[in-house]
């Protein structure tokens, strides 16, 4: 499944368009700001930052864009983003973690407590359903930028766990603790990538009946749509 546990691979494989490119931006704007702020404006110093970049690149986002998010981390001292972590189950007890970046945490718990009681599930205490996951650097590319055969020698040489190949990217798997260092190794030969990130990617899969779907795509759907949820990962399997 392309993107396993990540609910954005799941939207892609099902062919769903985002109808909110501004939220895109919105979100990729903030991962941005706090990456700028947490460490060096020069994304050739801070490996963060230069891949928050790299991802908004990827998505198209427009330069001034870019640019304005990097200029908001000095001039806008008094907002600071908290990256928090919510844990819980959906319809059919599958599990959900909803990451987020917030400037008001009780707005967030709220408005995702709200969210999953919505859709006929629940939000857990940490750990709840986390232990259904274990967290690995993913670092995709897209396959236009290298040949099979010369990302997996890349990623072997890196210090990678694992490089597999699907329909229209790369996908490398790696220990949280290195994931900057094998991408800075891939970056002598690539210069696009889609996206570096920490997921978590599940244990195990339960499969959802294609009669159940509806529902969790609507919880996806609307977690998505909050403009604190950064990322949401799940160990659900939609069956076509």
């Amino acid at each position: 499944m392309a993107g396993h546990s990540h609910w954005a691979g799941i939207k892609h494989k099902k062919g769903k368009a985002d109808k909110q490119r501004s939220k895109i931006f919105s979100k990729l704007s903030k991962e941005i700001t706090v990456a700028a702020k947490l460490g060096d404006k020069n994304p050739d110093m801070n490996p963060r930052l230069r891949s928050a970049i790299q991802a908004a690149r990827s998505a198209n986002m427009p330069k001034d864009n870019i640019e304005r998010a990097i200029n908001k981390s000095s001039s806008n001292d008094e907002v600071n983003f908290e990256s928090l972590r919510y844990e819980g189950f959906g319809p059919n007890k599958i599990a959900v973690i909803v990451e987020a970046l917030t400037d008001n945490k009780n707005r967030t718990a709220s408005n995702v407590r709200t969210i999953f009681q919505k859709a006929g599930g629940s939000l857990g205490t940490q750990g709840s359903a986390s232990h259904n996951f274990k967290q690995l650097g993913v670092i995709k590319i897209d396959k236009k930028e290298i040949t099979d055969e010369r990302i997996f020698e890349l990623a072997i040489e890196a210090g990678a766990d694992e490089c597999k190949t699907n329909v229209n990217f790369h996908e490398i798997h790696c220990p949280i603790d290195i994931i900057y260092d094998v991408k800075k190794d891939l970056e002598k030969e690539i210069k696009n990538f889609i996206s570096t990130e920490i997921e978590w990617i599940p244990l195990n899969y339960v499969k959802v009946s294609k009669e159940r779907n509806e529902d969790l795509v609507n919880l996806f759907n609307t977690l998505e749509d909050d403009d604190d949820v950064q990322n949401i990962y799940t160990n659900a399997q939609l069956v076509e």
